[in-house]
């Protein structure tokens, strides 16, 4: 596998305290979405014992969690009872090592989906109990007998105004350094996004990405090398296009939509806008997995998708959750930008990714 943590997804522009202590963002929905919210999930949850229970969420820190909290978590406690223990950041070594040696600790886990297919194919994973988590209105491509859906995204190119003249129109722009000079920034780990955008840059046609061609895109990623500023998480990546070190990066949407949201100068293009998942899952021996099934539902139902997503720009997983959003919120998400959208194999990264790793730390080591 690689690394095991790999980037912080959450929101932040200034440096934050760690997860439960972190300066929680306002709170942009409506009372009456929390209401709904928590009706929803007291239905869900009437047969919860009256002793006091707990689980533990792991998630990526920063401001997503936040919103994972106050969407999900919050509610979910004032209607059931049951605490959830915030922890962090995911870490996919750490979850493997819990469950090899019998002794896990976390009970939800927010990963990629990559990971979560192959962590499943090793038997690191709980299956999902349907019976208690409603699937019926569920986007079936984040759905897995060993997943559901967290929220989906997109890598988008960003750039700050004030370092760039002109308007970049796509990836290919990432590597016309005279047209466009300056410092660009990509996500450090080997993950699916950098390599497609090369391919991509490099004229290679949508439909014909996968299989990769490694050769072809280090080829590519070489001649922009000395002008790459590596990002390892969500903020450093946000802190680079915002303060101008870097003058254009590879995004997740929501940052941009969070540095919009703050009147940040930034330009986005949604063009090949590469789309991937988050998913929730349940480690293999799990102490609360009654509670966890339980969490999931709810925070893979209606309302709970609804609040996450006017919370984060990212694109909820239920598919009755637009029904209950703003309509300017659902304009700004990945799924309303669908026109030449690239969704991401996860399933050709799960089968390559300990491959693709190994190429891909031996090149930026050179």
């Amino acid at each position: 596998m690689s690394c095991g943590s790999r980037r912080g997804r959450g929101f932040a522009i200034k440096a934050k305290t760690p997860i439960a202590n972190s300066q929680q963002r306002k709170q942009t929905e409506e009372n009456d979405m929390k209401l709904i919210f928590t009706g929803i999930v007291a239905g869900l949850l009437a047969t919860t014992a009256a002793k006091a229970e707990e689980m533990v969420f792991t998630s990526w820190g920063g401001t997503t969690q936040e919103a994972q909290t106050k969407s999900w978590a919050e509610p979910f406690t004032a209607a059931s009872g049951i605490k959830v223990l915030q922890d962090g950041p995911t870490d996919y070594g750490k979850l493997k090592a819990m469950v090899d040696a019998g002794s896990v600790n976390w009970d939800v886990v927010d990963v990629e989906m990559d990971f979560a297919i192959k962590a499943a194919k090793d038997g690191l994973l709980e299956p999902i109990d349907f019976a208690a988590v409603p699937k019926a209105d569920l986007d079936p491509r984040f759905t897995t007998d060993h997943a559901v859906g967290s929220f989906y995204y997109s890598f988008v190119l960003a750039w700050n105004k004030g370092a760039v003249s002109g308007e970049p129109a796509g990836w290919a722009d990432m590597f016309d350094t005279k047209k466009f000079p300056g410092k660009r920034t990509f996500y450090k780990w080997s993950a699916p996004g950098v390599i497609e955008i090369a391919l991509l840059a490099d004229g290679v046609p949508a439909d014909k990405l996968y299989p990769l061609d490694l050769d072809r895109a280090f080829k590519k990623l070489d001649t922009i090398k000395s002008d790459i500023v590596w990002w390892s998480g969500g903020a450093e990546s946000q802190q680079l296009i915002a303060s101008g070190e870097a003058a254009f990066g590879q995004l997740w949407n929501g940052r941009v939509f969070a540095l919009q949201h703050d009147e940040a100068d930034v330009g986005v293009s949604w063009n090949q806008n590469l789309t991937a998942a988050d998913v929730l899952v349940v480690p293999k021996g799990a102490k609360n997995k009654d509670a966890a099934m339980k969490f999931l539902a709810a925070a893979s139902s209606p309302a709970g998708q609804a609040e996450f997503a006017a919370s984060s720009g990212y694109a909820p997983v239920n598919t009755k959750a637009k029904a209950e959003m703003a309509a300017d919120v659902v304009k700004s998400l990945p799924d309303a930008h669908v026109d030449g959208q690239i969704n991401l194999d996860m399933n050709y990264w799960a089968e390559h990714r300990d491959e693709i790793a190994t190429r891909w730390y031996a090149w930026q080591a050179k």
